[in-house]
């Protein structure tokens, strides 16, 4: 990279903006990405959109699983909801809102960010937070594309998002993966834009051995142990001095979701290992850490941190 490809560069200006810490609080981001298990990435080319409808929805027993555990353990969740679900499980969306938890967007049909334009992410994103709204009777302020999908390609997503009116969006990973993340972006939350408050909000990561590594859930939570996970999130609090993001999927708690032929060995690992696990790693995880939603954990006090 040349000098002026480094002053222009959006990222260096992102680490210049930083929200401040917030030590002070010991809660951590709960969130929950509503979609099921025929929405997911790595199983798109086997099941091509029109089949969803088809398909055995399994998402509204899998929510109220997840309200269940949340309220035994007395924790808040931001629930990342595709516009495709809600539309068809309102009464789900009501209950999410009236057990105190978020209500935020994960677009309409779980379409990559990165490989929507323009005009098409902006409708997108537009009616899929009016939609929410309409349903949910409340302010949808924040949004997460699927897959983390803003990355280097489509950096002009997050003015898309400002532009729209979201407070906040948590769709970068700062890891290298072979769908996603920007590895050098900052790790915690930043302001993206000089003249705005708009926040942009990475799942957490562990820096060790001079990179970074996944310390926020998906897929690694079910892969890893849950101690090393354990630890991790706990050097971040005490190390980093930052409130965790943490996340993962209705599907993940749902061993008994039917199995979709002709995956290839990595697909059938990354989606299918250690289902039967997640429920009772999440109980460790509510019970060890304090959790509640992003608007509380990053917005509470929100004026007094800019």
């Amino acid at each position: 990279m040349n000098i002026n490809q480094t002053v222009n560069d959006p990222i260096v200006g992102w680490r210049k903006r930083p929200v401040l810490s917030l030590a002070g609080s010991e809660l951590n981001a709960m969130t929950v990405d509503v979609e099921d298990y025929f929405q997911v990435e790595a199983l798109a080319p086997h099941i091509p959109r029109w089949e969803w409808d088809q398909r055995e929805c399994r998402i509204e027993a899998n929510v109220d699983r997840i309200l269940q555990l949340f309220a035994d353990n007395h924790a808040k969740a931001t629930f990342f909801t595709l516009g495709w679900l809600a539309e068809r499980y309102p009464q789900m969306v009501r209950r999410i809102v009236d057990n105190g938890h978020e209500l935020a967007s994960h677009g309409l049909s779980h379409q990559r960010a990165d490989h929507q334009s323009r005009p098409q992410f902006l409708a997108d994103v537009t009616r899929a937070k009016a939609l929410l709204e309409d349903i949910g009777g409340v302010r949808v302020n924040g949004y997460r594309a699927p897959s983390f999908s803003i990355t280097r390609r489509n950096l002009w997503s997050l003015n898309v998002l400002d532009e729209a009116g979201y407070k906040y969006s948590s769709s970068t990973n700062p890891i290298n993966h072979d769908l996603y993340g920007i590895p050098e972006q900052p790790r915690f939350a930043f302001y993206p834009f000089a003249d705005s408050a708009f926040v942009e909000i990475p799942v957490t990561t562990m820096r060790r051995f001079w990179r970074n590594w996944p310390a926020g859930g998906g897929g690694y939570f079910r892969l890893f142990p849950y101690g090393l996970f354990k630890h991790n999130l706990r050097s971040v609090r005490a190390r980093d001095r930052q409130p965790c993001m943490f996340y993962f999927h209705p599907w993940e708690i749902d061993p008994g979701q039917p199995r979709i032929p002709g995956t290839s060995f990595r697909t059938r690992i990354r989606h299918y290992l250690n289902l039967d696990r997640t429920f009772g790693r999440l109980s460790k995880l509510l019970q060890d850490f304090r959790w509640s939603t992003v608007d509380q954990v990053f917005f509470a006090d929100s004026a007094s941190r800019r």
